[in-house]
């Protein structure tokens, strides 16, 4: 049925997308998701496009939050989902276009390495999985990763959506990226959903995405 690459955010691992990769597997998407935290932009890109070319087809990537500056510097997908993500076009940053709101930059706190950050767990919940369920909140929380430093100030060195197929998934509910920030990135997509959650709905509606990713599954393969 194709595949598909799950590009997470900052902060996040690959096992917030546990249940949505789960999901994709029971019907025959093969799934990969990467881990990043690389220390920079361009070597979380690198990680990526080797889960890319890892495809005998071109894959359906999917990024949230950072993880669409992520997937904007990649070659070869079939289709690119923005999730609530940054969509950059040439010399743009996450950082540049304000980056998170000012309740998310609240719960940002110093971590152990230096220069490295981590969310505060009693304000994470409410900026990034405020409309999950309790129980699926708190294991969210409790997936959460210190940051290095600086990723969210890298340059993507291309940009994909400009030649590759895409979608882009404003959530009308966010409070870590502004849903007008996000409608504003969202026009350079090929097409637009507005879906009425939170910042996280793969935490908290993860049918949606799953649904969503084999629609353009579907898609590519009319296309072929």
């Amino acid at each position: 049925m194709g595949g598909v690459v799950l590009v997470h955010g900052l902060y996040h691992q690959a096992g917030h997308f546990g249940v949505v990769a789960a999901g994709l597997r029971r019907v025959g998407v093969e799934v990969v998701v990467p881990e990043l935290h690389r220390g920079s932009l361009r070597e979380d890109t690198r990680v990526v496009q080797e889960a890319v070319d890892g495809f005998g087809v071109a894959p359906v990537v999917v990024g949230h939050s950072y993880g669409g500056s992520v997937i904007t510097g990649v070659r070869g997908a079939g289709h690119l989902v923005y999730l609530a993500a940054f969509v950059l076009d040439a010399g743009e940053s996450a950082a540049g276009w304000g980056g998170g709101s000012a309740a998310l930059r609240e719960a940002v706190v110093a971590a152990g390495e230096e220069g490295a950050t981590r969310l505060r767990p009693e304000l994470a919940a409410g900026v990034l999985y405020d409309d999950c369920p309790a129980p699926l909140a708190r294991r969210a929380v409790g997936l959460l990763r210190e940051q290095g430093p600086g990723c969210g100030r890298g340059v993507p060195e291309r940009q994909g959506w400009r030649t590759t197929p895409s979608t882009y998934v404003v959530c009308a509910r966010d409070r870590a990226i502004d849903p007008g920030v996000q409608r504003r990135m969202a026009a350079r997509c090929g097409e637009v959903r507005e879906w009425p959650t939170g910042h996280s709905p793969f935490v908290g509606r993860p049918e949606l995405v799953v649904g969503l990713v084999r629609e353009v599954l579907a898609g590519i393969g009319g296309r072929g």
